[in-house]
């Protein structure tokens, strides 16, 4: 997976649980974790996500809190980001969000870019979403609706 930027995006996003991943409620939720997780896998654009010895990653956690669920991945832009995201099969679980998350206050998803190979950690997602949280959208942590180019693509500008 190659990239003109030398760069990738990394992003993590956060979602608690209104119940437990065995509670009936959450049933189609984890229904669809693998057929969505191939997905992603098979999308164009894909680099790398994280995951357990399941497959998924619902029984990896960085918080205390062990109804927050997390979502971790890379991809080529924000572009194939976006189209997996909002315009495959992954948007019908998108819009059910609210069936299964509570309604999150603070910001729950953050963006940043990579170089080209590098897997980052679960301690540097949690970093990122705390300088969003604190100072907003910026070139180190950023959202879809506030977006910074890779660092390469914004030099040449410059």
């Amino acid at each position: 997976m190659t990239s003109p930027s030398g760069y990738h995006l990394a992003q993590f996003n956060i979602g608690r649980l209104r119940a437990p991943l065995d509670d009936p409620q959450i049933a189609d939720f984890v229904a669809g974790l693998e057929p969505i997780n191939a997905l992603a896998d098979s999308a164009p654009g894909f680099v790398w996500r994280l995951q357990d010895d399941s497959g998924n990653s619902t029984a990896v956690h960085v918080f205390a809190d062990e109804m927050l669920l997390i979502n971790f991945s890379v991809w080529e832009s924000v572009d194939a980001l976006a189209e997996f995201a909002y315009r495959s099969d992954h948007r019908a679980y998108f819009v059910r969000r609210r069936e299964w998350f509570e309604k999150m206050d603070e910001q729950y998803l953050v963006m940043w870019w990579v170089p080209v190979g590098h897997v980052p950690t679960t301690g540097e997602a949690v970093e990122k979403l705390e300088l969003l949280r604190a100072v907003g959208p910026s070139r180190d942590a950023f959202t879809f609706k506030v977006r910074f180019p890779a660092p390469d693509v914004a030099a040449v500008g410059q």
